[in-house]
């Protein structure tokens, strides 16, 4: 009886990273009733040696005056790194996490983080009253290798003086051409929920292009309107936008999906 309710509701495909944040999603996903698959669209890996650099950064830390965590997976691999130098986090810093799965994950360390509610962009932080009156202070943002450069860019243009500290690696996870098409194919996906700008560049490549047109109909969420026009261009058709990249968010453009569909 579950199976069927569950085929009634949608199947989804479910490409974040693997780990806890996939796992609460695809728990989510099945406690509302829907059958769900996994497939990472990016596979995360720590950087195997971190340049002189960078490890100075690490050591100065306490020199900073913002410090910025892009991401739950830059709190993972990024807190790791700092414990190492720092056994007792040094006071006075501001922290901010990009969304509340990122500020939770700080939580952990005893962190509190500030965040921009919903908008969980590069923007949402940049609005934020303690990052417009920068000028001189030092930034640090913690994230993944490669990534948008705005906030750095925008930090830098109000006097701001930013580093950045990659913890962490991106990569395409290792596919035979034609087997993810397939597998969207045999499971019956009708939702693909994407997560961020990489993830959709990644199902793209793994993707000829006329598997693209063939699986063009199926439901595709994405966290922002940036996305959104990456998935117009690319050929998707069948978009809903949600708020942001969180499970709530996900789960509410899901909704939205079955709406629209007439579910």
């Amino acid at each position: 009886m579950v199976t069927e309710i569950a085929s009634a509701l949608g199947r989804i495909l479910v490409t974040r990273p693997a780990g806890d944040a996939s796992d609460r999603l695809c728990a989510a996903l099945k406690m509302d009733g829907y059958e769900v698959f996994s497939q990472p669209l990016l596979v995360l890996k720590r950087l195997p040696q971190l340049p002189v650099a960078q490890c100075q950064m690490l050591l100065h830390l306490d020199l900073y005056q913002h410090v910025i965590f892009i991401s739950s997976n830059a709190v993972h691999f990024g807190m790791a790194l700092i414990e190492d130098h720092w056994p007792q986090l040094p006071v006075g810093l501001n922290w901010y996490a990009i969304g509340a799965a990122t500020a939770a994950r700080l939580e952990h360390f005893g962190i509190e983080a500030v965040t921009p509610g919903s908008v969980m962009t590069s923007e949402g932080l940049l609005a934020l009253s303690l990052l417009q009156n920068v000028r001189d202070q030092r930034v640090l943002i913690v994230k993944g290798q490669g990534g948008r450069e705005t906030l750095a860019q925008e930090l830098t243009r109000r006097g701001a003086l930013v580093e950045e500290l990659p913890c962490y690696c991106r990569s395409l996870p290792e596919m035979p051409a034609g087997e993810l098409a397939a597998n969207v194919t045999q499971w019956g996906i009708d939702v693909i929920m994407i997560t961020s700008g990489e993830g959709l560049s990644n199902l793209q490549v793994l993707l000829s292009p006329a598997e693209t047109t063939k699986l063009k109909r199926i439901g595709l969420i994405v966290p922002s309107q940036r996305v959104a026009h990456m998935a117009q261009i690319a050929g998707f058709d069948q978009i809903v936008t949600a708020e942001n990249a969180s499970d709530l968010a996900m789960l509410r453009a899901l909704k939205e999906w079955r709406r629209g569909t007439g579910e």
